[in-house]
């Protein structure tokens, strides 16, 4: 082999290598840092129990810890600060300020936190940064840039600073200036359209993800729902939502839910997709047994460790005592985990007298069959049960009942 012949070979492994080692470092998988926020302003013993059970799931802890609104004023939430302090993981603390607000007091603002974090540090909570959730109108977006400067100035340099983003400021000048006054931030992809477009769509939020981390230049993660909501028309000026409380308005709330799959899918494209700056992914919110309209605690550990997400329906019939061809229809999530309800259960029978649906389902009926439909979607947690109707009739056709997810 001739000397030329040898350097252009050299030449050749080097640019392989090279091109090879950057293609790699591209594809590398994505760190699976977990955290969770924890949002419920009314604290509860059922909160032990889920920062017990959590503990291996989540490095740190977002905790609300006030909020700012034009009626209601500066409100600082009752945390149980034992049970953080028991617990001992890392937290940030979050201040909820609302976008309605005429304008931000940087000086007040900052007080209130530095008080409050003072409160915390010495209750022996490990206090790592402040959040600020504010859902500035992107028009604001210069204001909200000198808020933070102002802020971060004030703010003790042991504290993080860090904010939450919409994907509505992604084509804003003014994003990249307020980038800069935070430590890291939080991308927030869900409930971020209107109600009625639902709570989570995976193609947008990962171009959004994607443009993103091409705009920012710090540290980022990506906030994720574990939750449903009801949507509540109230009158012409629109609708309300309730999730984690209920706003006690008469009538049936329309349910919004995300489907664990869904969630989990989109966490599989976004691990094999290049995204620079980014460092894991914040769940909301923290699972309380009681919190119907949150996923389960075993439900977003699957989600999380990427286990088999296979859903199992069970109609359950139970026949009255004394009330010949009388049956209570359930419908049994009989899976691991959550899932929305069925849109379609259908009973063979025959010679039926008299049937009718129950809860999230209207009746179709037919000579031999009895057609339930869902009218209201919602979760349905691994090993629950929900009424579906009832019936009288003579027969049951054996193996008559076809779920339809």
């Amino acid at each position: 082999m001739t000397r030329g012949l040898m350097a252009l070979l050299l030449l050749t492994l080097a640019l392989t290598a090279w091109f090879g080692g950057r293609h790699q470092a591209l594809r590398l998988p994505q760190p699976q840092d977990n955290q969770v926020y924890i949002w419920q302003r009314v604290w509860t013993p059922q909160h032990a129990t889920a920062l017990a059970q959590s503990r291996d799931l989540f490095s740190t802890l977002r905790v609300l810890g006030a909020q700012a609104h034009p009626r209601e004023g500066w409100r600082e939430i009752p945390v149980n600060l034992p049970q953080l302090q028991q617990d001992g993981r890392p937290l940030w603390l979050v201040a909820r300020l609302d976008g309605q607000l005429a304008q931000l007091d940087a000086p007040a603002i900052r007080q209130r936190l530095v008080k409050q974090v003072q409160q915390w540090q010495a209750a022996g909570l490990q206090v790592i940064g402040v959040e600020i959730d504010h859902d500035a109108a992107t028009a604001r977006l210069p204001d909200y840039h000198h808020f933070l400067q102002q802020l971060r100035r004030q703010l003790p340099s042991s504290l993080q600073l860090g904010i939450t983003a919409l994907p509505a400021w992604i084509g804003s000048p003014a994003l990249p200036g307020v980038l800069q006054q935070a430590d890291s931030s939080v991308l927030q992809v869900h409930a971020v359209l209107s109600p009625q477009q639902g709570l989570f769509a995976a193609p947008l939020a990962l171009r959004w993800v994607k443009q993103y981390a091409n705009i920012t230049s710090k540290p980022f993660r990506v906030a994720l729902p574990a939750y449903g909501m009801g949507l509540l028309s109230v009158d012409a000026q629109g609708a309300q939502v309730e999730s984690e409380t209920s706003l006690r308005v008469a009538g049936n709330p329309r349910e919004l839910t995300v489907a664990p799959q869904q969630v989990a899918d989109f966490l599989q494209q976004l691990k094999v997709q290049a995204t620079p700056h980014l460092r894991g992914i914040i769940w909301f919110r923290l699972p309380l047994a009681g919190d119907r309209r949150a996923w389960s605690l075993n439900t977003l550990r699957a989600v999380i460790e990427q286990q088999p997400l296979s859903v199992s329906w069970q109609v359950k019939f139970s026949p009255q005592p004394q009330q010949n061809g009388l049956y209570d229809l359930i419908i049994h999530n009989n899976g691991p985990v959550d899932a929305p309800l069925p849109r379609e259960i259908t009973v063979a029978a025959t010679d039926c007298l008299a049937t009718d649906a129950a809860g999230n389902y209207r009746l179709e009926s037919g000579p031999q069959r009895q057609r339930f439909v869902l009218i209201s979607g919602d979760q349905l947690r691994a090993g629950q049960s929900r009424p579906l109707g009832w019936l009288r009739c003579q027969q049951l056709t054996p193996g008559g009942t076809l779920v339809i997810p």
